[in-house]
């Protein structure tokens, strides 16, 4: 049996696994099948404005990430025309057709007031730039920019996310509370990652803000 890849955050919280074999959506628990894999500070890139140091805009404390921004901030890079972001990319566990199945796990949390912001994504896409998007408008979570809602009434709660990326079978499953909440097709291969944090989107508020750690 072998596992698929889970992403674990040991020293700064969170995970990301690969699978050995994949559960049916009838199992509870989405990580069943899948082992993890440990990250340290190394595979964390934070990135945040070019011009503020990384703590006006992101704060480590007792295992949380705190990340957020504002709409009028300036981009990661110099030369980059993409909206404001403060994520943290996973780095040195990119995958691509052929490497399995892998999977992200975190708790997340969104203050009242926050809205269109992406706080979580599959980065990487044959027909877009990323596989999937997890965005907040007006204290719901959805999938992308579409109009499908995976889960209302997020704000001031803490709530798991399981995102699991098939990029041999094009197919991206999306766990909110340990129930599933999207079964669908991806964006083709390309080479991936993983992303959490706060980046701008549509119709955002004066300032965006989420919360990540490691579960229970």
């Amino acid at each position: 049996m072998a596992l698929l890849p889970i992403l674990h955050l040991t020293l700064l919280p969170l995970i990301i696994y690969q699978a050995t074999f994949f559960a049916s959506a009838a199992v509870v628990d989405p990580i069943l099948g899948f082992t993890l894999v440990s990250l340290d500070n190394s595979n964390l890139v934070i990135q945040k404005p070019y011009n503020v140091p990384v703590y006006q805009r992101y704060n480590f404390t007792n295992g949380v990430h705190q990340f957020w921004i504002y709409p009028t901030d300036k981009s990661f890079k110099i030369d980059s025309n993409t909206q404001p972001r403060t994520e943290i990319r996973i780095s040195k566990h990119e995958y691509t057709s052929g490497s399995g199945i892998w999977q992200f796990e975190g708790y997340g949390y969104v203050p009242s007031g926050t809205s269109g912001v992406c706080i979580m994504q599959v980065f990487g896409g044959s027909s877009s730039a990323t596989t999937l998007q997890l965005r907040v408008y007006d204290g719901s979570l959805t999938y992308s920019k579409s109009p499908h809602v995976l889960s209302q009434n997020i704000y001031n709660r803490w709530f798991r996310v399981n995102a699991i990326h098939d990029v041999d079978a094009n197919n991206v499953k999306i766990y909110i509370d340990g129930v599933l909440k999207r079964d669908g097709v991806g964006s083709g291969a390309d080479t991936h990652y993983f992303k959490f944090g706060v980046y701008v989107q549509n119709d955002s508020s004066n300032c965006m803000e989420s919360r990540w750690k490691e579960g229970y």
